[in-house]
């Protein structure tokens, strides 16, 4: 049996505890307001200083004097790769709704089906750099 000790508390503090605690003792009241406090007050501590800002700041532009410039810059295959690695998703994507539908029982119309594929076959295709634009943007480098 946990040993128990006596708290003197103000008269109106006491009726404050008894018209909140509902169906829990005084004791387990008062001890779920101090957990729930104490939960608070750790809760309140997650702040960052500035010295440790400043130092993060640091860092980044000590690791951005590492990457050369062109690095920081994407290439137009790189751009053209991920471009077509999207195009790929939203097609499997595609795919799949069509199919799980199909399982559903939900048959869509001849014409609709032959339209989305259409549109999905397009998808497929690679981006293209009109002639115009390449030309203008040589330009300005």
């Amino acid at each position: 049996m946990p040993e128990k000790r006596m708290l003197i508390m103000p008269a109106d503090l006491v009726k404050k505890v008894d018209e909140n605690r509902g169906d829990m003792s005084q004791a387990e009241f008062i001890d779920f307001l101090i957990d729930n406090q104490l939960k608070q007050v750790s809760e309140d501590k997650r702040y960052v200083t500035k010295e440790t800002f400043y130092d993060f700041e640091q860092g980044i532009k000590d690791l951005l004097k590492h990457v050369s410039k062109d690095e920081r810059y994407v290439t137009k295959d790189a751009l053209l790769e991920f471009e077509q690695g999207v195009k790929d998703l939203m097609r499997n994507f595609l795919e799949f709704v069509v199919s799980y539908g199909l399982e559903l029982g939900k048959h869509p119309a001849k014409g609709d089906l032959e339209d989305l594929s259409q549109r999905l076959k397009g998808v497929g295709k690679p981006f293209q750099v009109p002639e115009e634009e390449e030309a203008s943007e040589t330009k300005r480098r």
